[in-house]
């Protein structure tokens, strides 16, 4: 099955977007996932230049069937950031009208900040499955950043959004954060078998992956060993 897997991890400001100054910036990731054999593949969390990663899709003979939205943050999903209007879902959809797959709890956001409409979207519950040809995606719920963050498990790759960073995690004091659900999502994360390697959402580090046992071993957000010891360390 993993000679079927096609993965790329596309780098904003580098690979796709390059002159954009908040794509540039912010240094998101984008990835897109499929099956070599049937050519399906979704994208996870198109913005900036979306008709560039369609482009990459397209000239590696990959068809679009689905997008895959780790939180609804506009740099992840487009919408509005710092000023600007930062092209995403609405702008995608209306090139490839493909099913945009997110958690539950995160729909009205993605609704709200997008525009896209309630039929656009899948709701998606922790552990569920997406089927891309014969490649599955698991789902898994780790709110913290947003309530309906989630992060994506392919094969041995965990594609991690905001949740984990290589260095750190994302922040809790945005809406919708929860400091205290950060805690117990990163430790759902670090009980993960088979040590996957973790792909972020942001190249906020040297490294643009690395094993989860590493990530453990390194970074400061797995120092504290209680749910206290965590907020006596970040001030939550």
């Amino acid at each position: 099955m993993s000679d079927r897997l096609y993965f790329r991890q596309l780098l904003s400001g580098r690979d796709f977007a390059v002159g954009d100054p908040v794509a540039t910036q912010m240094l998101n990731f984008a990835y897109l996932i499929g099956d070599r054999e049937t050519r399906e593949a979704v994208i996870v969390d198109p913005a900036y230049a979306v008709g560039e990663l369609l482009d990459v899709l397209a000239a590696d003979d990959m068809r679009l069937v689905g997008v895959l939205g780790t939180h609804h943050h506009p740099d992840h999903v487009g919408g509005s950031m710092m000023g600007f209007e930062l092209p995403g879902l609405a702008e995608l959809l209306a090139r490839e009208p493909v099913p945009v797959h997110v958690n539950r709890e995160e729909l009205d956001w993605v609704q709200r900040i997008t525009g896209v409409s309630a039929t656009d979207l899948t709701g998606h519950d922790h552990d569920s499955r997406i089927e891309v040809g014969a490649i599955t995606i698991r789902t898994l719920h780790t709110p913290g950043h947003t309530p309906g963050s989630q992060c994506f498990l392919v094969g041995n790759r965990l594609v991690a959004g905001d949740t984990l960073f290589l260095d750190g995690c994302g922040r809790t004091d945005f809406p919708g954060g929860d400091a205290e659900a950060m805690y117990h999502s990163l430790h759902q994360l670090a009980g993960l078998p088979n040590d996957p390697v973790v792909y972020p959402g942001h190249q906020y580090s040297k490294d643009p992956s690395a094993p989860l046992s590493t990530v453990r071993e390194n970074n400061v957000v797995f120092r504290p060993r209680s749910l206290q010891e965590w907020q006596q360390m970040f001030g939550a």
